[in-house]
This record gives C-alpha cells, sequence and structure tokens, in this order.
C-alpha cells in the first residue's frame, strides 16, 4: 500500500469528484521535466493508484505550456566531466561521454515516466501549448491524449541531441508519421495530430478544460476493477506488438544518437557553452522556419 503526503514542490495535486488532477508546476520553465519533477510524478501517480477515492487521473501543465521538454539547461549545459577531488565517490550522472553511462541515466528517467503505464487506472493527458521532446515522451505514455486545436506536439531535439526515450510515435501514428515527424523535428498541431491518430481528439482551446473533465467523469463512472481490466488488455496488446521492449531498448537508441558527434549536435553544445540555451535553440532551429507540418491530403 502507498502512501504519499509530503508536499510537493514541482506539481500541484487534487482531488474531486473522484478524479485526482496532477499539474506540473514550473510555468517559469515551461513545465520542463527535472529528475526531481519527475520523482514527484511517480509519487503522485503512485497516490492515485492507490486511492479507493480516484478513479481518473489527469495530468496537465500550469501556465501556457503542457511540457517543453526534459530540462536540457541542467541536463546537457554542463558537459564537464565529474571528478572526485575530495575523495567521495563518483555516480553515474550520463554526462561522462560514454553511451551506457547515458544509457543508464536515460533508463532511470525511462522507469519514472513509464509509471503511467504501470498504474492501474485510466490517465488522460490533457495538451495545451507546447508538447515537447520530453514533454510528447510523457502525453504519448498516458492512456489518452485530447489536445487543444493549437498545441504544438513535437520533438525538435533531434535536431541536435538524440531521439525520443520511449519511441511511441509509431504505435499511435505508424510508421511514416512517425518518420516524417522524427526526421525533421517539426511539430504538428493538435488539430493534425489528431487526424493523424498521435492523440485520440483535439478541441478550442477555450473548451479543452469541459472536454477533458467529461470524458474523465464517464470513465469514472465505471468500476475500478473493470477499469484496470480493460487498461491491462489493452497494454499487453501493446506488449505483444513489442511497445514494451522497444521503450526499453529506445535508451540505448537515444544514447547512440547522443554520442554521434555530429556537426550540428557539437555546433549546438558549443553554442550553449559560449551563448546560452535560448541563443543556441534559436540558431539549431533556424534553418527549418515555422517548423509546423502542415496537411494537404486529410480533411
Amino acid at each position: 500500500m502507498y502512501r504519499w503526503i509530503e508536499t510537493t514542490r514541482f506539481l500541484e495535486y487534487r482531488i474531486a469528484d473522484r478524479v485526482a488532477t496532477i499539474t506540473l508546476n514550473r510555468p517559469e520553465k515551461r513545465n520542463a521535466l527535472s529528475k526531481e519533477l519527475l520523482i514527484e510524478l511517480r509519487q503522485a501517480l503512485l497516490e492515485s493508484d492507490d486511492r479507493g477515492d480516484v478513479s481518473v487521473i489527469v495530468v496537465q501543465g500550469a501556465g501556457k505550456d503542457f511540457c517543453s521538454g526534459y530540462d536540457v539547461a541542467t541536463t546537457y549545459a554542463n558537459t564537464a566531466k565529474k571528478t572526485a577531488a575530495d575523495g567521495r565517490p563518483i555516480y553515474r550522472d550520463g554526462l561522462r561521454g560514454d553511451i551506457d553511462s547515458d544509457a543508464w541515466r536515460l533508463e532511470r528517467g525511462q522507469e519514472l515516466l513509464r509509471t503511467l503505464v504501470d498504474v492501474h487506472k485510466p490517465v488522460i493527458a490533457k495538451v495545451h501549448g507546447n508538447c515537447l521532446a520530453g514533454g510528447s515522451d510523457l502525453a504519448l505514455y498516458c492512456d489518452i491524449v485530447l489536445a487543444a486545436e493549437d498545441a504544438r506536439i513535437g520533438f525538435p531535439a533531434i535536431r541536435s541531441l538524440g531521439t525520443p526515450p520511449n519511441m511511441m510515435w509509431p504505435y499511435l501514428a505508424g510508421p511514416q508519421w512517425a518518420k516524417r515527424l522524427l526526421f525533421t523535428g517539426d511539430c504538428i498541431t493538435g488539430a493534425d495530430a489528431a487526424k493523424v491518430g498521435l492523440v485520440l481528439d483535439a478541441y478550442p482551446a477555450d473548451e479543452l478544460d469541459a472536454q477533458v473533465a467529461e470524458l474523465a467523469r464517464r470513465i469514472s463512472l465505471n468500476d475500478l476493477g473493470v477499469l484496470a481490466a480493460v487498461k491491462r488488455g489493452v497494454n499487453l496488446a501493446l506488449e505483444l506488438a513489442g511497445a514494451g521492449t522497444l521503450s526499453r531498448l529506445a535508451a540505448e537508441i537515444d544514447s547512440r544518437a547522443h554520442s554521434s558527434h555530429g556537426p550540428r549536435q557539437l555546433a549546438f553544445m558549443a553554442d550553449i557553452a559560449e551563448s546560452g540555451l535560448k541563443t543556441a535553440l534559436a540558431k539549431r532551429d533556424a534553418p527549418f522556419g515555422e517548423g509546423i507540418v502542415k496537411l494537404n491530403q486529410l480533411a
């Protein structure tokens, strides 16, 4: 039995009408995923899964964005190797430059995010604003994703850093759309993401809250055991299709990309060191223009 009573620093947590709402609460950082936030997210998910007064979990973001991705400033900006000058043990943190240490770090973060899959209760992602890189990892691990029509969903980090370490894209949007989006790092709007199956549905931004609340209400009418059985059955279908195995392997694939040391990657890291993250991101993305996929054939 899980009991979580600690005060959160990076989340807001509330329960009403059998729905637990977990709000990523780093709006000043566009809800970027730090290790500390991911630990709190896992705690909140386990608390929700354990409580008898919760049937459905909703994950959302405070402020203008759902989630801008992993906290690049703390994860990648510090490229110096760790040394033990005072005799204390050195811990693997993925910044040593070798593939195994990087994969190890990614696997630890992936374990935290996969709590979304492992909890027995349905999880709905309510996506607005930017849902980028790690933010898409989080959203696509949820059971259902509902988005604002003008939301921006994508993995632009492939332009300089790596690949999605969960790799749910081909299972939701199919292999061609997964490649189209990930080859370029272009984003897709919530409205178009619904057309290609990356999210379940999209609504005008001012209707999103009501639509998510109504779906959560309808789901909560069912017994917990039935909801758990449905989630388990569908997730086993994904497992039989290889989603779980691919997710585990995707960390090593991402590490391979991190270690490619291509000219764009090296230039990006140099720009971070010289000019800071904001300028580095702007220089990285400038050649791609607006970077939004525009559908021509789907009505």
